[in-house]
């Protein structure tokens, strides 16, 4: 074989051959690479979910009204709350009553709200106000519902609704538990422990309903008076 052609097939034969070797170290370079990714140790993966929610079951008892700071703290302040307390709001929207609660004056508070999306802000709220370890927010019909530890409840409703309620509170709540509401009365519950007119200052963003409210609280009383008796001559089902 002339000289030249064998130096042409060496030449080609080398070039291969270093081809073949940079491919493969290329290769196992992008293999370690990807395994560090995958095995990196103080790579950490954190994941916070909000709880789901369910459909709705029906229609709210009342329109969704926020309730002012202020008020908020003075129907706790009303109340006496501590951090010996179960707080329940029925019917508590965004959250910002069991929050303060758990919060501000250190309870262990549940709200209870029949719309998704009322308890998907309430729990959100929880989370950024830090107090998921105290509060919790159940998605419920609240006459369905067991509050029967409760020894605060809270109320912002209307007056049909609240009478509505009363038979279950008296039936579910310890003599001696606190029930406060903003705004409406219990009928012909007159036992007031406390009354109070609503202050609002102009930074408090009251509405005009709110401004000219009152706050109400009732004790469960340890023996129910009889004209707070459930009628025996009503169904119970023409209430619900």
């Amino acid at each position: 074989m002339p000289v030249k052609s064998l130096l042409k097939i060496l030449l080609l034969a080398t070039s291969a051959g270093s081809l073949l070797i940079s491919g493969c170290s290329k290769q196992t370079t992008s293999q370690l690479n990807t395994g560090a990714a995958t095995t990196n140790p103080n790579t950490v993966q954190v994941q916070q979910s909000i709880p789901e929610t369910k459909p709705l079951e029906r229609e709210p008892d009342a329109e969704y009204v926020p309730t002012p700071q202020a008020i908020v703290d003075r129907m706790l302040e009303i109340a006496k709350v501590g951090k010996n307390d179960i707080v329940y709001d029925l019917g508590s929207g965004d959250g910002r009553i069991p929050i303060t609660a758990a919060k501000k004056f250190g309870a262990r508070s549940t709200g209870i709200d029949i719309d998704p999306k009322r308890i998907k802000e309430a729990n959100e709220n929880a989370k950024k106000s830090g107090v998921t370890d105290k509060v919790k927010f159940l998605q419920q019909d609240f006459f369905k519902s067991d509050f029967s530890d409760a020894t605060v409840v809270i109320l912002y409703l209307d007056d049909f609704v609240n009478i509505k309620l009363r038979p279950l509170l008296f039936k579910q709540l310890k003599p001696g538990t606190r029930v406060v509401s903003l705004r409406s009365h219990m009928g012909d519950w007159i036992d007031y422990a406390h009354v109070e007119q609503v202050k609002c200052n102009p930074e408090d963003n009251c509405n005009s309903e709110q401004q000219h409210s009152e706050i109400y609280m009732w004790r469960i009383p340890k023996n129910l008076p009889a004209d707070l008796r459930p009628d025996p001559n009503i169904d119970p089902e023409r209430l619900k």
